[in-house]
């Protein structure tokens, strides 16, 4: 403070003082942006991606940094000068700035370590479960806020065992006021404990008319988008109670298909069925691995009915459609090739010869 008080000419000078040191601190502000800005040039051309992690997370918190310092030296000059009671309240105000920047640094690094992890492990061909991931740095930083809230009340004078066995006491009020939300809450959590989807997972309930693609998980809500694109919020407490399937996770897609001849090519059926199965046994899209069948099943009222029942080796739901589409051609060409007919519904009238008789007469 030796430079502020040769700055005290007279009576007033302290606004002069007060101007100088915004002054000051607006001129290093500025300086610290530029030499931020020259320094992520140089390491955005080096291979380590932390120390850009650390350089995009401290730029915003070290110019509020510089700012809280330099308004708590100002006031700390009017306070001296003017005989106010400023500083007693600004004092305070400027630790609780301090603990606000350095949470908000950390905070921001563990986001952005997230993009990084994710980002290095993509470009080795490593799978990563980005829901995992998601919830990991969620409560990393839900632990920096606490434990800054807890340091806040701290520097406030507040006693922290005062505080904890208070919230111990008052977390009964609070949680049948909040049971809504603390049920989102644990829900939330279920979901990423047990992981029944996942973000960019195809999911649906058959209790609800849930289905589309998860967008995020949240603490409180999953997004989830529908194949219509619209935005479905469903709040977390609701997966605890009903079924959900997750297409995404299916091995195989299931072809079952009926198709029925006419009753005249009865005794084209065998052979059929047989260069129906010889051709999906050679086909390459479908998985041998798993049940295949094709068998003669039905007398319909309008046909003989033979079933197909197979699996795709894709799970794509639109390579799927095209390995079905292409099954379903081959199989018409098939029934085509032995002289038959796919048959379709239809309706044949008996006469009897007596009442034909007498409307020929």
């Amino acid at each position: 403070m030796d430079f502020l008080e040769k700055l005290d000419l007279s009576g007033q000078a302290w606004v002069l003082q007060v101007f100088v040191v915004v002054l000051i601190f607006l001129v290093v502000d500025f300086i610290q942006r530029r030499v931020l800005k020259r320094f992520e040039a140089r390491l955005a051309a080096t291979p380590n991606p932390w120390d850009d992690a650390v350089l995009t997370s401290a730029r915003a918190p070290l110019g509020l940094l510089i700012w809280v310092v330099g308004l708590s030296i100002a006031v700390q000059v009017v306070d001296a000068n003017a005989k106010t009671d400023l500083f007693v309240y600004v004092e305070p105000a400027r630790n609780i700035g301090v603990i606000v920047c350095i949470t908000w640094f950390l905070v921001r690094f563990i986001k952005q370590a997230e993009v990084n992890i994710i980002q290095a492990r993509r470009s080795k061909g490593v799978d990563v479960d980005v829901t995992t991931m998601d919830a990991i740095t969620k409560l990393l930083r839900l632990a920096v806020m606490i434990t800054a809230a807890l340091v806040v009340l701290q520097t406030l004078g507040f006693s922290i065992s005062g505080v904890l066995a208070f919230g111990g006491v008052g977390g009964i009020a609070v949680g049948f006021a909040a049971r809504d939300m603390l049920a989102n809450f644990f829900g939330g959590l279920m979901i990423y404990l047990d992981r029944p989807f996942s973000v960019g997972d195809w999911i649906r309930s058959p209790d609800r008319n849930i289905e589309g693609t998860v967008e995020n998980i949240g603490w409180r809500l999953t997004v989830i988008r529908t194949f219509d694109k619209r935005p479905l919020y469903v709040p977390n407490n609701v997966f605890t109670s009903i079924a959900v399937e997750n297409p995404s996770r299916m091995l195989n897609r299931r072809i079952y298909e009926t198709i029925g001849i006419r009753y005249d090519d009865a005794a084209k059926m065998a052979n059929i069925v047989a260069e129906v199965e010889a051709m999906l046994r050679s086909h390459s899209d479908i998985d041998q691995q798993q049940t295949l069948m094709v068998n003669f099943n039905s007398f319909a009222p309008s046909s003989l009915d033979f079933f197909v029942y197979t699996f795709t080796r894709t799970t794509n739901w639109v390579a799927y459609h095209q390995v079905k589409q292409d099954v379903l051609l081959k199989i018409n060409d098939i029934i085509a090739a032995h002289g038959a007919q796919i048959a379709f519904p239809t309706s044949t009238l008996h006469v009897a010869d007596e009442v034909m008789m007498r409307q020929m007469t």
